[in-house]
């Protein structure tokens, strides 16, 4: 099998696993528990489904065919990690993470990223829709660099989030906590991973570039996993408490 066979299994498995687990959540969702992680689980798996050449070329076709689509997609990215960080902070209790994620810096990083998002994507001659703005990258070199660049700074505000988390996660993996939790946090810690050396995707030679998509879509499957391995553990830890025998009488 080709590179491009094992990129759409990557692709489409991500986007499988993101969308059994939106799925799996909505009979939470009917009885008013836990909405807010339906909402990263369906955001994560409508970022997936962005960046697969037939549903994106469909969306974007739609749109005008200027790949707006790929503009959207990265303001979903952004908003979906913000809310991602802000969610796994608070679930384990990392404040200071918590304030690096909302804090004045995030803000400061995060208005940087969208402004040289905005800036270098309006700098393209952007007509022709394709996937990941292939077809934009091979229309001359200026173009070619100015597609690395917006890349670059795409993934700035993310890298930035999850390097955030990571102190937090690794603190996690050596405590006596449920090998679930401890799980969960191994998982999210190489997310955190993956997304920042994703941040070298523009000195990755073309020949190497099943890379990117590998570092791209295995952080996704580590964070869809480790949210969902923090679900588990806490509905484990609800019907064990449910089924615990109640006191004896005095």
């Amino acid at each position: 099998m080709g590179k491009p066979g094992m990129i759409a299994i990557l692709q489409w498995t991500t986007l499988a696993v993101g969308g059994g687990l939106a799925l799996a959540r909505i009979p939470s969702v009917l009885r008013g528990e836990n909405r807010s992680l339906f909402s990263l689980y369906a955001l994560m798996t409508l970022a997936v489904l962005l960046s697969i050449d037939g549903p994106y070329l469909a969306i974007d076709q739609a749109l005008g065919g200027l790949n707006i689509a790929n503009l959207i997609l990265r303001f979903l990215i952004f908003g979906t990690v913000f809310f991602l960080g802000i969610r796994i902070a608070r679930g384990f209790g990392a404040g200071d993470a918590l304030r690096r994620i909302t804090g004045p810096v995030r803000i400061a990083v995060a208005a940087a990223a969208s402004l040289a998002v905005i800036v270098l994507f309006a700098m393209m001659d952007t007509a022709g829709s394709s996937a990941g703005l292939v077809a934009v990258f091979a229309k001359d070199p200026g173009h070619a660099a100015l597609v690395e660049y917006y890349g670059a700074a795409g993934r700035l505000y993310p890298a930035y989030v999850m390097l955030a988390l990571l102190p937090a996660m690794l603190q996690t993996l050596p405590s006596r906590l449920p090998i679930l939790v401890r799980s969960s946090a191994a998982l999210l810690a190489a997310a955190s991973v993956a997304i920042t050396l994703s941040l070298l995707s523009p000195v990755i030679p073309q020949s190497l570039e099943f890379l990117r998509y590998l570092l791209n879509y295995s952080a996704i499957l580590c964070l869809l996993t480790g949210l969902a391995l923090i679900w588990l553990s806490k509905s484990l830890a609800k019907r064990l408490k449910q089924t615990e025998p109640a006191e004896l009488p005095a």
